[in-house]
Formats: structure tokens, sequence, C-alpha cells
């Protein structure tokens, strides 16, 4: 250590300005007569200083003390601390200023100072109180950092952010990391410094992170482009680099950013894509003051779209489900982050037309974003009579009452897995699709369809699945190394969702654009690398087999389907084929073939209204013709 642990008396700190400014006000003489001062000139010279001289500490000493110079802690010198020195020095020049004026004309005709070496003083004064605390502060920040560099840092933004995020390593007690430089899109700034620090084009990441012998990278831009953070994580994650991030600075507390909170990159963030463009004033329009009906408002999707609705400032949100804790958790957080929004909570099964309809009566919504449904493909194999009370009859009573009640629109929320189904789940979410179309027809109520693949972070999805399989030290289950998926956000898909709603007239099936696909076996391995670890060494991958009804590919068409295009790049209207004029019939007499709990009768009966359900995998492949 260069610097002793403890903090120096605040005496001593005012001794060393006053011995400076001694050095200034010499340094100050000896420039004026160009370092070439004879005896006899400095004689003369004393004999007129050495009258002020001590009205010269009493006043640098009084306008130290009162600028509390001393105060600050030398170690950690700020822009406050310049500010405060540059105050001082200029009100000691003033007040020197004029007491030489009151001297010249009212004692002996000399100044306090001449003028001269009084500018020159200033100079020197400040520049040797500033530059004596940064001396100490490098000192201090030498002597802090560990003996041996633990890690070589890139920070990815070279803005305020990324300056900010340097210095505050740089502070830190237990740093013992060493900033190698900054990343940036922008190829203006490539080639410049940033706080020390040579800024590099994000085109040459790959180089810079072998030159350099990069093991971290924190992004520390604050909305940066999603592809190119996308090639940044992904290259980070090639060359075994952990990638950090800092948080947005409205998390920042009391304003200031501390190392504690950089934070791991989530799969998130890798998976996102560029920010959706709403039609705000449309959406606005159609929502604003309008009483709106979620049914499974708990789940993820559900209560997605009452954070995205409660903006709009609808007249109420009525929420719909029959998950009480949820519930109670959705509605806390609503009174926190929506305190002005009006909304009721509504426990109540879908399932039972009696509660829906006092539930229609009472309320008289104009729209209904239904998102409850039953949803994870395995459990509904193993229970097909309830994916079709939960999924088909469920879905037939909400459309129904919304008919007899003159609901403007009802939007549906669909899946991939309805798309050549595979399984019971998807084949039953089709069945709904079906009955919501053939409904459109009578003209009172237009039902929206929207259809899209798997949303990150969703209830029981894959990736909460591989946090819970991370953090129990594994291993991660992928049932097949083929198995591919779509994969979008939370907010993203609700405002998609919203979207589509609006623009729909009735009787369409909207796709959304859910990017390339993902393979989940390079989902797990990227996962793993993003929480530290090194798969084979500190955890293992474990392949299971496909499960009954599951699709090695999703797909969000149809092949007797093809797509039309929207005014939203990112929606994309289904052309279905035409269902049959019975298969209303149909779906009625599936709901009732449940008082049998048979499953191949009602699988049998699923398939001859889904002819383009397929099972895979699964005791009811029987069933298929061969």
């Amino acid at each position: 250590m260069l610097l002793p642990k403890s903090n120096t008396p605040r005496w001593i700190v005012m001794a060393i300005d006053l011995f400076l400014s001694a050095i200034a006000l010499f340094f100050a003489y000896l420039i004026r007569f160009d370092l070439k001062a004879n005896e006899e000139v400095i004689a003369e010279e004393w004999a007129i200083l050495s009258k002020s001289i001590i009205v010269y500490f009493a006043i640098k000493f009084l306008v130290f003390y009162a600028f509390r110079i001393h105060k600050g802690l030398v170690r950690h010198t700020s822009t406050e601390d310049l500010r405060r020195i540059f105050l001082a020095s200029v009100t000691s020049s003033v007040i020197f200023f004029v007491l030489g004026l009151i001297r010249f004309h009212y004692v002996d005709e000399y100044y306090l100072l001449p003028t001269s070496v009084l500018m020159i003083e200033f100079l020197a004064s400040f520049m040797l109180l500033l530059g004596f605390r940064f001396f100490i502060k490098l000192l201090y920040l030498e002597s802090i950092k560990g003996k041996n560099v633990e890690d070589r840092v890139l920070i990815y933004g070279a803005g305020i952010s990324g300056s900010i995020t340097k210095r505050t390593i740089e502070k830190s007690a237990r740093s013992a990391e060493k900033i190698v430089g900054f990343l940036d899109d922008s190829k203006k700034l490539s080639g410049n410094r940033l706080e020390g620090g040579t800024i590099f084009h994000t085109s040459k990441l790959e180089q810079i992170i072998q030159r350099e012998k990069v093991s971290r990278l924190i992004i520390a831009i604050q909305n940066p482009d999603e592809n190119n953070r996308k090639h940044v994580v992904e290259t980070c994650l090639k060359h075994n680099v952990s990638v950090q991030k800092v948080p947005s600075t409205k998390s920042w507390i009391n304003g200031e950013f501390t190392t504690k909170q950089i934070a791991k990159i989530k799969i998130d963030d890798l998976l996102g894509r560029k920010p959706i463009r709403l039609g705000e004033e449309k959406i606005k329009g159609e929502l604003s003051n309008q009483i709106i009906l979620i049914s499974g408002a708990a789940g993820s999707i559900g209560s997605g779209l009452v954070r995205q609705i409660a903006p709009y400032q609808p007249k109420k949100i009525v929420l719909l489900d029959q998950a009480e804790s949820p519930l109670y958790d959705l509605q806390n957080e609503l009174k926190s982050d929506f305190p002005e929004l009006k909304f009721d909570v509504v426990i109540g099964d879908i399932r039972s037309r009696d509660r829906m309809k006092n539930l229609f009566e009472t309320f008289k919504p104009r729209f209904v974003f239904h998102a409850a449904a039953y949803k994870h493909v395995p459990l509904m194999e193993n229970n097909p009579s309830e994916a079709v009370l939960t999924n088909v009859l469920g879905t037939r009573n909400l459309v129904d009452l919304a008919l007899e009640n003159e609901v403007y629109k009802f939007v549906m929320i669909s899946t991939d897995k309805a798309v050549n189904p595979t399984n019971v789940m998807g084949a039953s979410k089709r069945i709904a699709e079906i009955y919501a179309q053939a409904k459109n027809a009578e003209n009172t109520t237009k039902f929206i369809t929207t259809r899209f693949g798997n949303v990150l972070g969703s209830n029981g999805s894959v990736i909460p699945l591989f946090q819970r399989q991370i953090a129990n030290g594994g291993p991660l289950t992928v049932t097949d190394e083929r198995v591919t998926r779509f994969f979008m956000t939370i907010p993203e898909a609700c405002q998609l969702v919203l979207e589509a709603g609006v623009m729909g007239d009735g009787g369409e099936i909207f796709v959304f654009d859910m990017g390339e696909s993902v393979k989940i076996i390079d989902l797990a391995k990227k996962m793993i690398k993003l929480s530290g670890l090194e798969l084979g060494k500190d955890i293992e991958i474990k392949v299971t087999g496909l499960r009954p009804g599951e699709k090695l590919y999703e797909e969000l068409l149809a092949k007797e389907e093809n797509t039309l295009a929207t005014h939203h790049p990112q929606i994309l209207k289904a052309k279905v084929r035409v269902s049959e004029g019975n298969q209303i019939d149909s779906v009625h007499q599936l709901i009732q073939l449940f008082e049998t709990q048979d499953n191949m009768i009602i699988v049998r009966k699923m398939k001859e209204i889904v002819p383009e359900f397929i099972s895979n995998n699964s005791d009811f492949e029987q069933l298929d013709k061969k």
C-alpha cells in the first residue's frame, strides 16, 4: 500500500495547501523577474512583501476554510472539489486585489501584490492545489489495485454511461480489473480516446478479444441496437468472454452507480430484437375509456396485456382468472405501478357458463382479450378431456357470451402449436380458432385470432426450467438435439396482440414474425455460458427424448395456408382454408364427449374436426389413418 488506509487529519491538509500557496507565490516572483533577480532586487521586494505576507496567509487560510477545500477526501477528489478550489483561488485573488488598492491609495502607495505576481500566483496556486490532489488520487488508485490483475475488461459503449462505468470500476477498492478500452458501434469514434482508453469499432471485437486477452465485457449502452448487441454477445460467448451489463439509469441508487449493480446479461437480452413500433394513436383511440375483459389475466400473456393496456387509460379492466394467488400479486403490483388504473379482480373459471354470463352482464365489456388456456403439451396429452373443457368449452362460453352481449372485438390468443398439430393441446387450440372464426360470420362481434410461438420467461417455459436446473447444478434436460422453437419476449408478444386486435376487422388469424427459430440445445449451451459455467466441466446437458405429442420443429402456418402483408412489418395475416359448415356442430359434439371420459373417443373426434392433426410420439398415433 502506497497510502495509509486512515484519513489524513484535516489540519495537515490545510497546512499542505498553505505551503503550496507559498510555493506558488515564490514561483510568481521568480517569473516576474525572469528568474534573474539579484540580491538588491530581492531585498527591495521582500521589504514591500514582508509587511503583507501575514495578511496573505491569513486570507488564504480564511478563504480555504470558508470554502472547506480541506474537508474533501483527497484520495477521492471529484469535480465538486475542483469547483471549490477554483472559487477559493478566485476569491483569494480578488481580495488581494481589493486590499492592494486600499494599501496603494491609503497606506504607502504599494500594492499588496504586484498585478503580474497576483495573476501568476492565482494560476500557480490553483494548479498546485489541484495537482496535489490528483497526484494523491492516482497514488491511491494504484495502491488499491490487486497485485495480479484478474480481469481484462472491455466496455461496450463509448458514451457517458461507459465513462461512468470505467471510473466506477477503477474507484472500487476491490477492483482487480484492467480496462483495456471501449467498444462502440459508431465508426466516427473509432481510434479516439475516452477516459484514457482507446475506442474500438464493434467490427473489430474478435481481434480485440484475442489481442488484448479480454476476459469480460460490460455492456454500458443504455439503448443499444438489438442486432449489434446480439452480435457482440454471440462473439463473446464464442471466445468464452463473460458478459455483464450496466442497469438502466432509472435503477441507479440515488442517481449513482456502483460495481455491485453490474449484472450478468440474461438470455432475454440475447434473443430480443429491435423494439416494436406501434400505432399508438389508433390503439389509444380504440381502448381509451373502454371496459376491457382479460381472461387468464394472472398468466404471463394476460398480465403482460394488462401492463400494456393500462397506459391507454381504459375505463376499467376486468381481470379474470381462477388462480387466486397470482391474481392477488397482480392486484398489488397494479396498485403500485398504475395507481390511477381502475380495475376489478374476478376469480372464476371460463368453463362455468353461469359464472361467465354473470360476469358479462355485470361489466358489459367492449373488448375481450382471451388468454386463458391450458398450454402444457405433455400434461394435455395425458388429459385430453381437460384440454377440451378449458381450451374448447371455455372458449365457446366466452365467444357465445361475447355475441349475446354485443362485445365489439374479441381477440383470442392462440399458438403456433395449432398449426398442423401433433398433440392434443395444439389441436384443442385449433378447434377454438375454428369456433371463433365460424362465429365471426354472425357479424355482431369481430373475432380476431393471434398466433405466435414460445414466450421468453413465461410460466412453465423452457428458460425458467433451465434457470432452475442451472441453480441446482444440472443437468439441463433437452428432449432432442434437433428441436427448434420460435421465441419472443412477453412485452413484444403483448404489443403485437394489441396492434393486431386494433387492425383486425374480424375473422382473421394474425401471425407474428418470430424471427429465426432457435435450437433448444444451443439455447441451453448459451445459458450455461451466460451463467459463468463450463459445459462438461461444471454442468451437463442430458438428452431425454421427445415427449408425447412434441414436435421437432414448430410452424406458424399450415400447408394449406399462406400469408398477406399488413401495415405492420411484424404482423402477417394468415389466409386459412375454408372450414366445413358442420364444424360448429362437431365442436358441440366434442364437448359432450367429455362425459365419456374416454380419451380415445375424445381424440378421435378432435382428429375429425382437425384432419391435419397427426399425433407424434403418442398413444393416439393408432387413430391416424395409415
